[in-house]
């Protein structure tokens, strides 16, 4: 053994087949680094270390899953208290399994109170109200879109429905306030969604939306609505079909970028890669 990490051999590649599924966050993984990719899905090396921004905002997810989920069973919206119950035993679950790096000048009484603010905006907007009957929540979907590609596996965050529509929803926390030019911009999962979607509900219209937070000192909660386009979902069916024919082709490399690798969890094995 030299210490160093090598790629995958024709072997390792065969066993990671295994997986005879893929999601939009791989094919995303793989567009942000290649080599993150690797060692995450198909060396499984555990994530070692994870920014207190990502571990927020999937709390934050967590919490509003409960939220959804009490909805669907009948339930009264739940509290204050509840929803921040549910953000720390998701936090506290997600500590067990890894270190968490603060940001600068960030602790976690700091996170407490963004928590606090968030989830009160939460709340108190509409995001908290479904546009209708609740089909769905975190539902996982499942289905062929490309020939000769494996499946894709879709977990959708809520899925609603009236007499017209079917509303497919996917919450997402952010440094700063979204326009409808981001959101259009990050609709290619939401689109992707939707074929799949349609077997739920054929008859009716799909509906796609992102329910945004800001994680700013007064968090404001907002829907942004995608346009479903069925030309973007060829493009988008185009660009997984080049991704899996370079990860099939062994292309793994490393895609240095000041945004992203400060808070990778695999820093110490990129470093360590020698090709």
């Amino acid at each position: 053994m030299t210490g160093l990490l090598e790629l995958p051999t024709q072997q390792t590649v065969k066993q990671s087949k295994k997986r005879d599924y893929i999601s939009y966050s791989a094919i995303s993984t793989y567009q942000q680094c290649p080599l993150k990719y690797y060692f995450k899905y198909i060396a499984g090396l555990p994530e070692e270390v994870v920014s207190s921004n990502l571990i927020l905002g999937g709390a934050i997810h967590s919490a509003a899953e409960f939220h959804f989920n009490q909805l669907m069973m009948g339930n009264p919206a739940p509290d204050q208290d509840m929803l921040l119950s549910a953000f720390w035993n998701e936090w506290h679950d997600r500590g067990e399994e890894v270190e968490i790096r603060f940001g600068k000048n960030e602790d976690i009484n700091k996170i407490a109170e963004m928590a606090d603010r968030i989830l009160v905006e939460f709340q108190q907007s509409e995001l908290a109200i479904p546009h209708g009957q609740i089909l769905g929540v975190e539902e996982q979907l499942r289905g062929e879109l490309i020939p000769g590609i494996p499946d894709l596996l879709a977990r959708i965050d809520l899925i609603t429905a009236n007499d017209d529509e079917l509303t497919i929803t996917d919450f997402k926390t952010s440094r700063s306030r979204w326009n409808g030019v981001q959101a259009e911009d990050s609709g290619e999962q939401l689109l992707l969604y939707s074929e799949l979607a349609k077997q739920l509900a054929p008859s009716k219209k799909i509906r796609l939306e992102f329910a945004v937070i800001s994680k700013t000192a007064t968090p404001v909660a907002e829907r942004w609505p995608v346009t479903y386009d069925p030309t973007r979902i060829t493009r988008t069916r185009q660009v997984i079909e080049r991704v899996w024919s370079a990860i099939e082709s062994q292309t793994f490399y490393p895609a240095p970028s000041p945004m992203s690798c400060g808070c990778c969890p695999f820093r110490d094995p990129c470093r360590k890669w020698r090709g």
